[in-house]
C-alpha cells in the first residue's frame, strides 16, 4: 500500500529530514507527529500519509490501527530554472528544486494479547538462567576469596 507525489515545491534535503521523524514509526503516530511540526514538509508528508491510510483501508481492507510506515523515500524531481536580473544587465540563476516523495505502508500484525499464565511461564524460565549464571560467577569469587585469606594467615 502506498502513495506518491511527484514534483512537490520543496528540495528533497529538506523534506528528506521530516520523513525521517516517521520511518518505520506506526502510521497513528507519524500522523500525529506531522500534524504538529511546524515545517512546509511536514503539511505535505502528511496530506500524503494520510492518503496511503486512506488507499491502505478502502483498497486493500486493512484496519487502520495495524499500519505502520514501511518507508518513505524521497528524490530529486525536475528543477525549475528562473533568474533574477542583477547589475549591468546579468542574470543569476536561480534553481526551484522539486521533490519526489513516496510513502510504502506494511501491516504489523499485533501481537496477541498475553495472559497472566504466559508471562509467568516466561518468568519461570527466564529465573532459573539467571540463577545459574550467577551460580556460576559466584564459585570462582568465592574460590579468590579463600585464596586470598589464606595467602594473608602464611604472611602472618
Amino acid at each position: 500500500m502506498k502513495a506518491i507525489l511527484k514534483g512537490a515545491r520543496i528540495t528533497p534535503k529538506k523534506a528528506n529530514l521530516i520523513a525521517g521523524m516517521v520511518r518505520t514509526r506506526p502510521a497513528n503516530e507519524s500522523l500525529e507527529i506531522l500534524k504538529f511540526t511546524p515545517k512546509k514538509a511536514a503539511k505535505i508528508l502528511h496530506k500524503l500519509l494520510l492518503s496511503a491510510v486512506t488507499n491502505a483501508v478502502s483498497n486493500f481492507k486493512q484496519d487502520e490501527t495495524s499500519l505502520s510506515v514501511k518507508e518513505v523515500i524521497v528524490t530529486k524531481g525536475p528543477t525549475l530554472k528562473r533568474g533574477v536580473p542583477v547589475s549591468r544587465g546579468r542574470v543569476y540563476p536561480v534553481l526551484k528544486r522539486t521533490s519526489n516523495i513516496t510513502v510504502i505502508l506494511e501491516v504489523k500484525e499485533a501481537a496477541p494479547a498475553k495472559k497472566s499464565g504466559g508471562k509467568a511461564k516466561n518468568e519461570e524460565t527466564a529465573t532459573p538462567a539467571a540463577e545459574t549464571t550467577t551460580k556460576a560467577s559466584a564459585k570462582p569469587a568465592s574460590k579468590n576469596a579463600t585464596s586470598k585469606t589464606v595467602k594473608k594467615v602464611a604472611k602472618s
